[in-house]
Parts: structure tokens; C-alpha cells; sequence
């Protein structure tokens, strides 16, 4: 690239980093209300006279704060700019984008409110004392790039003086991320850190606390070689020297990185660019481990190590290389875990127990949403994958739930949890949003041993539910693909399960049922004009007929099929196989998972114009399916129309459908002809039509036809932030569910509970 188009592009990079804090309003948070302040009486509550019972209740019991002020969840990042990044001593005004940067990491990884405050105050002792006062406004305290020894000085003493927890991230945060990646290197390298040498770059607040916690891990401080500026920290040395420093001394003489670190096992850097040669890597022990952790630039580039020593393993700061050491690894779950309990500090043992948390998830199936959020790199526990990347959802219920039990084990919980479980499956529910609305189906799922038989197996999200499956749940999944590309496949997104061993497989091209499998669709259809030549070409090609013929044969309890193709083309093949002895396609549902609750959409697939019965039929299906997720139905049939107002064709339909809902007597609450407005705000409903039978919000909606459901959902789906689960094909005994493309890996594992689900819960 010519150096006016790498100018260009730098240009280009910094005006659109500029315009990022900018627009479409300047900074990156803001404050919103969480209780309305619509009217007078909201007023008095919020402020005078009403807000003085909930002053009087937290003078009373300090400890009632946490349920009548925001504190409990409110962290304070704290700075004086003296350390920011890679940009030194900027002051605090500058360091501000930065704080807010964080507090925003906070809110989006663990659902932590934040203030930034930027302090200017140089001075470590006043500094304290400035952040001591500021504890009966926040549950915690992070403190952020003050500059070493100052950090030291800071940390400690606002420990000592405060009651909440106060955390130097880039001291602890670097040091715990720093410790998981250390201990699955251990284990790539088949090492142990009681035996290994450790050679260090950078005596600041990182690098000491990195060092403090390989002690903890295990390492001999003997076995320590600690280098800055200046060469090795040895007894004796006055220059550029600390206390903190002067612990990591190393015998009396002068030396250089080049001289310590021959024989090394570990090259920790937090440093500067080009420390680190690549004829010193080759001077380390065999299967060296490198951590060169400086930012932007590290202090050896990985090709260059590993063109040194091909089996070196590596970890940097920076995303753009394998094994990334970031603090957002640890720092909001940390946290998330401290507050929760409301912790009077972060221990070590709490430290060890976030270390042990993030190294176990790495070794273990990487996740569907992590693997799609870093698409094209290869996520398999290994040289390259030693710890989760910072978007893998589970980060959240692993870290935080193993902080709050290590808080309660070691006595600084004033608020323990009665159990741990349910709250991992809160926090789980708090980025998988559909994990507590699908508990009771899950649960349902592990009590059955049903075989599931996925038409599309060779699909990454097939693999990947696949795994999850046998991880969550007794279901047994089958897949149907060719075995050498689900290999191949399972190798690249780094998954564990393989075909045959963990899962049976149905292979088009030489499956030994094959003579059964067109035996079976020929007798099935030979009146509908299928001969033996098409049958067996059908069975040779086409997976969902495939899975249909499974299921109708008994070799499966159930399908799932539509990772591709239309919807309609799939249902074909289930009506023909599938569609006996009672079992009948009714309507497709559609569970849609908001902010604010749970909310039904049907039909969306089936019936394009559903006659009165098919709307009624659906009606008690989905209020059916409702009460297995132990929601109590509200069903809403729409039209444009409203309780008649309207001579319209859904009207019409809408209206014949309650007759048949009223002849059948049935059991939950049902109203109509609506418009949707109606359907869900009932103070208009009330308005419109003062005797409605339906009572609160309308939690199903049953439209007149396919495509206003189908917009529905995907409204809901795209602009409102709704999590589907399903559909779900109603009236077929959950012997078949047919996805949509759109579906996700995650969505497919909850399908799949559903299938999985006895079949005497379902219909």
C-alpha cells in the first residue's frame, strides 16, 4: 500500500472513531428514568413528600439502599488520566472518552450501571480520600489508568477505609485474564507452574499484579526474572525502582532480558514494541510460552515467534491475533458477582475463582453466538484458543456465579444467595433470552430420551445444536449428511462431536436403509403419482423426505428441517409422510421473547387464509402452548375490524371463529374481532368496548392471515428485538417443526427442547 493511501486510510479511521463519539449525539451514555414521571401522583412518589419514607427507611437500615436506590448496581469508575492506554499522562478531562468507554463495556457485558467520574487530583493520598467519600453513592469502585506506584497507594488505601469493593482493573483485571490464559498454556504445553521459569518486562501496575497472581497460581518467586528499562531488577539497583519492583530483585549483578531469558518457559511482556528478538524466543525452553502483551504494537509480532519456534505459543493484547488478553474477559462479571452478593471487596479467592471460570469455558464447546460473532477464525481449545472470546454469552453466568460463591465461601457476602444454580440460570437468562422462559420445556426434554432426526445435519447451526443437545439434555440427536463433511466441519468450528460416536447418522449416499427408506415413501404415495424411480430419487436427495420417512418408520421421535428452503416447500413433504392417524398440520406458532414478556404470534406459516375452524383450531393450540412455558393465555383474534365495526373478510372470519370458540366452552380467556392496538393496551379496549371478556394485555394473537402474522413476527423479530422460539408446528403430536433460514443455532437448541418434550405435554 502507497504511503498516501495508508494516509488515507489512517485519516479516514480517525474521522470515523471522531464521528462514533459524536453523532448522532456526543459521548456514549446517557441517563434514563426507570419509574415513569407522568402525572402528579408519580411526582410526589418519585420526589417530595414520597421519596422522604424511602430516606427514612435507608437511615434506618444502611443495607435497605440496595432496594430503594440504584447503588446496589452502580459502579464508580474513578480516574486521574495519569495512565491512559497507550497515551500516558493525558490529564483527566482527555481521559474521559475512555471512562465512559468502560462504563459502557460494563452495561453491555454485565447489565451494570455506571457513572465516570474524572478527578483532578495528582496526588495518591488526596485522590483516596477524594474516592472514599464518594462510597454512599456506589456498590463498587473501578478504578481506571492512574499511573504506578500511584495505583498502589490508591487501591490500598481506599480498600482499608471503604466497605464496598474497590478494584484497580488494570492492576487485577489484566492479572486474572492473564492467569486463565497461563493455565490452559500449562496444559497445552504439559507444564506445570510450580516447574516453570518466568521471565517479565514491565515493573508497572499490570506487570507486578500479573506476577503477584503467578505466585498465587503457583509459581516459586525464585523462578521469577523481572526486566525493565533500566535491564533485570537485582539487590542493589536504585534506578527507575519501587517497592513493588524491589520484591522481584534477582541476585546482585546487572543483567539483560537476552541473559534471563535462556531457559525460559514464560515471556510475560507488558512493556513496549520489539523487546522481545526472535533469537531470544529461540533461546527459551522447548514449547515456549510468549505473552507479549504491549498495545498497539506487542513486544514480538506472533509470525515473527512462531517463525522462530513453530510451536511456540502465543497471546497478545491485540483482537486481530489469536488468544487476545483483554480485561473485558473478567472485569464486568467481577463485578457482576461482587454486587450481587454485595461484597465488602474482591479477594483473592474471588480472583482465583474468576481465573478457574474463564480457563474452564475455553476449554469446553465454544458457543453458537461467540463462534458467529467471530466468524472464519477456528475457536477449538488449543495453542491458539487458550481463553473464550469477549462476546461468548456464557462468560457472564460462569464468571459472576463462581465470584458470588467464592464471596460467600470466604465471608464477605452481607447479602448471600440461597441458590447458586438459580441465580447462574438468571444471569444465563439475562443474555440468552430465551433461557428462562424455556426452563420448564428443557426440563421436560432431559426427563425423555426422544430421537431427533435434523434434516439439514451438514449445517454449521445443526452442528453446533447438536453439541449443545448433548451437553443440555438425554435427547438423542441423528443427523443426516455425509459423514466426511460433518468431520471436516466439526474440525473448523472447533467442536468435539463427531458422527457415529456421538451421534447417529443418516448418509443419503449409502445408508443401509436406503431400499426401506423408497420402499416405504413409494408405498406411502404410489396413489399419488409417485413411481419407484421417483421414490428412490426422492430418497436419495431430498433430506426432509428423508427425516419424514424416519419418523413415519418409527426410527425417530421427531424432525426438524427448514435451515434452507421455503417453508411451504418443507411442509409439503411433512403433510404427505407425516400427516396420519389424526396428526394434521394446523398452524405455525411463533413464541416471541420482548423486553416486556412473552407474546404469541399464529399462524404464520400454514394456513395463508384460515377458514373459521382453522383460526379456532389454532386458537386453542397456542393457549395450549402456553401453559407448557406456564403462561396463562390471553387470546386475541385480529382484523383491521373492531368488535364489529367493520365488514370486513377477517372480520368476518374472526367473528365465526368465536361462535366456534364459544360452542366449545373452552377454557382460557379469548376475545374478538380486534385490531392489534386494541388487543394489547386494554385501557383502549376498554374504551372501544366496555363488556370485553378479555381482561390485561393479550399475550396471543391470532391473525386472518399469513402474511400480517408473518409481518408481525418479523417486526417484532427485526425492529422490536424479539427472540423467536419456533415456530412450532402445531396439530402434527410434535412429530415435525419446520424452521425458518433466519433461525440461529440457539433457536434450533430450544426447537429442539421442544421436540424433545413428551409428547403427551405437547400437540
Amino acid at each position: 500500500m502507497s504511503d498516501d493511501r495508508q494516509d488515507e486510510v489512517k485519516h479516514n479511521a480517525r474521522q470515523a472513531a471522531l464521528d462514533y463519539h459524536e453523532f448522532p449525539k456526543p459521548g456514549k451514555l446517557e441517563i434514563r428514568a426507570t419509574k415513569p414521571l407522568a402525572n402528579g401522583r408519580d411526582l410526589a412518589r418519585a420526589y417530595s413528600p414520597g421519596v422522604a419514607e424511602a430516606c427514612l427507611e435507608i437511615k434506618a437500615d444502611p443495607s435497605t439502599a440496595s432496594r430503594y436506590t440504584s447503588r446496589g448496581n452502580l459502579v464508580g469508575v474513578v480516574s486521574n488520566g495519569t495512565a491512559v492506554l497507550g497515551l500516558g499522562n493525558i490529564g483527566a478531562l482527555a481521559s474521559k472518552p475512555v471512562m465512559e468507554g468502560k462504563a459502557v463495556l460494563f452495561k453491555k457485558f454485565a447489565n451494570i450501571d455506571c457513572f465516570d467520574i474524572e478527578l483532578n487530583e495528582p496526588d495518591p493520598v488526596k485522590l483516596a480520600e477524594l474516592v472514599c467519600a464518594l462510597e454512599p453513592t456506589f456498590g463498587a469502585i473501578n478504578l481506571e489508568d492512574i499511573k504506578a506506584p500511584d495505583c498502589f497507594i490508591v487501591e490500598k488505601l481506599c480498600r482499608e477505609r471503604m466497605k464496598i469493593p474497590v478494584f484497580h482493573d488494570d492492576q487485577h483485571g489484566t492479572a486474572i485474564v492473564v492467569g486463565a490464559a497461563a493455565t490452559n498454556a500449562m496444559v497445552v504445553a504439559e507444564k506445570r507452574f510450580e516447574d516453570i521459569k518466568v521471565v517479565s518486562t514491565g515493573g508497572g501496575a499490570a506487570g507486578i499484579a500479573c506476577l503477584n497472581m503467578l505466585l498465587k497460581l503457583g509459581v516459586k518467586r525464585e523462578n521469577v526474572w523481572l526486566c525493565d528499562l533500566a535491564g533485570l531488577v537485582h539487590h542493589g539497583r536504585t534506578e527507575q525502582m519501587t517497592d513493588q519492583k524491589a520484591a522481584y530483585a534477582q541476585g546482585t549483578q546487572p543483567a539483560t532480558l537476552a541473559d534471563v531469558i535462556v531457559g525460559a518457559d514464560l515471556f510475560l511482556g507488558l512493556s513496549g514494541p520489539g523487546v522481545l528478538t526472535a533469537e531470544m524466543v529461540k533461546t527459551m525452553a522447548p514449547r515456549p510460552i510468549v505473552f507479549a502483551l504491549a498495545n498497539p504494537s506487542p513486544e514480538i509480532l506472533p509470525d515473527v515467534a512462531r517463525a522462530a519456534v513453530p510451536d511456540a505459543i502465543i497471546a497478545t493484547g491485540r483482537s486481530d491475533f489469536p488468544n487476545q488478553v483483554n480485561n473485558v474477559l473478567c472485569f464486568p462479571f467481577i463485578f457482576r458477582g461482587a454486587l450481587d452478593v454485595g461484597a465488602t471487596t474482591i479477594n483473592s479467592e474471588m480472583e482465583l475463582a474468576a481465573i478457574e471460570g474463564i480457563a474452564q469455558l475455553a476449554r469446553v464447546t465454544t458457543s453458537a453466538e461467540a463462534a458467529a460473532a467471530y466468524a472464519g477464525e477456528k475457536l477449538a481449545f488449543g495453542a491458539e484458543y487458550l481463553i473464550p472470546k469477549p462476546f461468548d454469552p456464557r462468560l457472564i453466568g460462569v464468571v459472576a456465579s463462581a465470584v458470588a460463591k467464592a464471596a460467600m465461601e470466604t465471608g464477605v457476602a452481607t447479602r448471600p444467595l440461597a441458590d447458586l444454580e438459580a441465580y447462574r440460570h438468571k444471569l444465563d437468562g439475562s443474555v440468552f433470552k430465551s433461557a428462562l422462559i424455556m426452563r420448564p420445556v428443557f426440563d421436560a426434554a432431559r426427563a425423555s430420551e426422544r430421537r431427533i432426526i435434523f434434516a439439514e445435519g451438514e449445517d454449521e447451526r445443526v452442528l453446533r445444536a447438536a453439541s449443545a443437545i448433548l451437553e443440555e439434555m438425554t435427547v438423542k440427536p441423528i443427523l443426516i449428511g455425509r459423514p466426511e463433511v460433518m468431520i471436516a466441519r466439526c474440525e473448523r468450528f472447533g467442536l468435539p462431536i463427531r458422527p457415529d460416536r456421538d451421534f447417529e447418522i443418516v448418509n443419503p449416499e449409502s445408508d443401509r436403509r436406503y431400499r426401506d427408506y423408497w420402499g416405504s415413501y413409494h408405498k406411502l404415495l404410489e396413489r399419488q403419482g409417485v413411481t419407484p424411480e421417483t421414490a428412490r430419487t426422492v430418497l436419495r436427495t431430498n433430506t426432509t423426505a428423508i427425516a419424514a420417512i424416519a419418523v413415519q418408520r418409527g426410527d425417530a421421535d421427531a424432525m426438524i428441517c427448514g435451515t434452507y428452503g421455503q417453508y411451504l416447500w418443507h411442509l409439503n413433504y411433512v403433510r404427505k409422510v407425516l400427516a396420519r392417524g389424526g396428526n394434521h398440520p394446523q398452524g405455525a406458532l411463533s413464541l416471541m421473547i420482548l423486553e416486556d414478556g412473552p407474546l404469541f404470534v399464529a399462524d404464520t406459516q400454514v394456513n395463508p387464509i384460515p377458514e373459521p375452524d382453522q383460526i379456532a383450531t389454532a386458537a386453542i393450540g397456542a393457549a395450549r402452548h402456553a401453559r407448557r412455558f406456564g403462561i396463562q393465555p390471553k387470546v386475541a383474534l385480529c382484523s383491521h375490524s373492531n368488535f364489529g365495526n367493520l365488514e370486513s373478510d377477517s372480520g368476518r372470519r374472526m367473528r365465526q371463529a368465536m361462535e366456534i370458540l364459544d360452542a366449545r366452552e373452552v377454557d382460557f380467556e379469548y376475545e374478538g374481532e380486534m385490531s392489534l392496538d386494541a388487543a394489547l393496551d386494554e385501557e383502549l379496549r376498554m374504551r372501544i368496548f366496555p363488556n370485553s371478556r378479555l381482561t390485561g394485555t393479550a399475550n396471543i394473537l391470532i391473525f386472518g392471515y399469513t402474511d400480517a402474522a408473518n409481518v408481525a413476527r418479523n417486526m417484532l423479530r427485526m425492529k422490536a428485538g424479539g427472540l423467536e422460539v419456533g415456530p412450532i408446528l402445531m396439530g402434527m403430536g410434535n412429530r415435525a417443526h419446520i424452521v425458518t433460514p433466519s433461525i440461529t443455532a440457539r433457536g434450533l437448541l430450544n426447537v429442539s427442547a421442544l421436540a424433545g418434550a413428551p409428547v403427551s405435554l405437547y400437540g
